[in-house]
């Protein structure tokens, strides 16, 4: 062979592996970790997050294209936004599972304060919807401080759960006090939905950080009366549950909600009607492409569709968990607790509320119920999750993670 034509060869090798090195050098540069160090769990989680938020912009689409036809005179008017939202959330998402989780966990103390003082600015200056003042609008945008906080509830809760006997008793107050501020200023909107979400998942949380029984005993019979109280001050609370008990008792008032959502997963039967096909869409519904969204999705996939649903949040929750038990510190621990609880608890919460196992609430489905608040703060609760799953590796994370980085850029 002459030595033109073992050089062409060798040129046409170089061409085609000099692409497949340019691909991976960049996925290395913008990993946190190489992609083959990657623990089974946060391959999964990603994956499943994928399918999860590709499933969530389907449904959605359905549940939001005939009213946003009628509405907006766009029938993707919602899609479209949500498109946004989701794009941004995903890079929260990846700027979440980049950054140190030591790093996280000291921002969480002033974020938390943060959200408080946003939370409290909706009392006095927020946006009322249903009877509820719950947004601050900037510009053209609406925030929800209440969800957008959601993430840093769980940060610093398990700063303070994973040293909890070894923490003076004036932190312990301080953040506790913070805590429970934080709750009685969102009970005070009122969004009882998500004043209960926070006050399980910190009590959940202190729980796996293996507190005294008797003072979480306490903690959750004084959660309770607070609840009781608010749904008593509150004449909508009160007719909520009321038309939860008997909601055929009001069927064109307080009950209609309830009756549509039941009419709607009722009508799917086995295998649903079929994807698009829903009829409670078409303005019988109340409030289909939020809270009331799984009503469309158990309709046009039916009882298959809704159990796999089921299955798919059981399959979450058991990553979670093994991520949790992976972990190297009590404080990554109880994050990855804390965010699979949050994950799967306000998805349970959501369906429970559809099919009348619970009083009407507004607590969005993660990741399927349209807004951009929502997507934010689960898809940086994913983040959180996947970065406990890698740094439970070892390679990364830690007080040696630029040492760890430079001896795997060598190899």
């Amino acid at each position: 062979m002459s030595r033109r034509s073992r050089s062409s060869r060798s040129d046409t090798v170089r061409t085609r592996t000099h692409p497949e090195k340019e691909q991976k050098a960049f996925w290395d540069r913008h990993l946190p970790l190489d992609w083959s160090l990657w623990p089974a769990e946060a391959r999964l989680l990603l994956t499943l997050t994928a399918i999860w938020s590709l499933a969530g912009l389907l449904v959605l689409a359905s549940a939001s294209w005939w009213v946003a036809a009628r509405e907006q005179g766009e029938g993707a008017f919602y899609l479209k936004r949500q498109l946004v939202w989701m794009a941004a959330s995903w890079s929260l998402m990846a700027f979440t599972a980049s950054i140190n989780l030591r790093r996280w966990l000291k921002m969480a103390g002033p974020a938390l304060w943060i959200g408080g003082l946003l939370v409290a600015a909706t009392l006095v200056m927020g946006t009322t919807v249903n009877g509820a003042s719950r947004w601050l609008v900037i510009g053209p945008i609406q925030i929800q401080p209440s969800e957008l906080v959601k993430p840093f509830v769980v940060l610093q809760a398990a700063n303070l759960f994973a040293h909890w006997k070894r923490t003076g008793l004036d932190q312990k107050l301080l953040w506790l006090g913070s805590f429970g501020l934080l709750v009685l200023l969102i009970l005070k909107q009122p969004n009882l939905s998500t004043a209960a979400l926070n006050g399980l998942l910190i009590w959940l949380m202190a729980f796996s950080a293996g507190l005294p029984l008797v003072q979480l005993f306490g903690t959750a019979i004084g959660g309770a009366c607070l609840g009781t109280a608010s749904i008593l001050i509150n004449e909508y609370q009160r007719l909520r549950v009321i038309s939860f008990l008997n909601p055929w008792k009001d069927p064109q008032g307080d009950g209609y909600q309830l009756i549509q959502s039941l009419l709607a997963i009722g009508s799917g039967g086995v295998f649903g009607e079929g994807f698009g096909l829903s009829t409670q869409k078409l303005q019988y519904l109340p409030i289909q492409s939020t809270d009331f969204i799984f009503a469309v999705y158990a309709e046009e996939f039916g009882l298959v569709g809704s159990l796999l649903l089921l299955l798919f949040l059981m399959l979450i929750g058991y990553l979670g968990l093994r991520v949790a038990l992976r972990c190297r510190s009590n404080q990554a621990r109880l994050v990855a607790i804390g965010c699979s609880t949050l994950l799967v608890g306000q998805s349970i919460m959501n369906i429970a509320v559809a099919s009348g196992a619970m009083p009407t609430t507004g607590l969005p489905l993660p990741l399927m119920s349209y807004g951009g608040n929502s997507l934010l703060s689960s898809l940086m609760i994913v983040g959180l999750l996947i970065r406990c799953s890698l740094e439970s590796t070892g390679f990364i994370g830690g007080r040696g993670q630029r040492r760890s980085e430079r001896k795997l850029r060598r190899h």
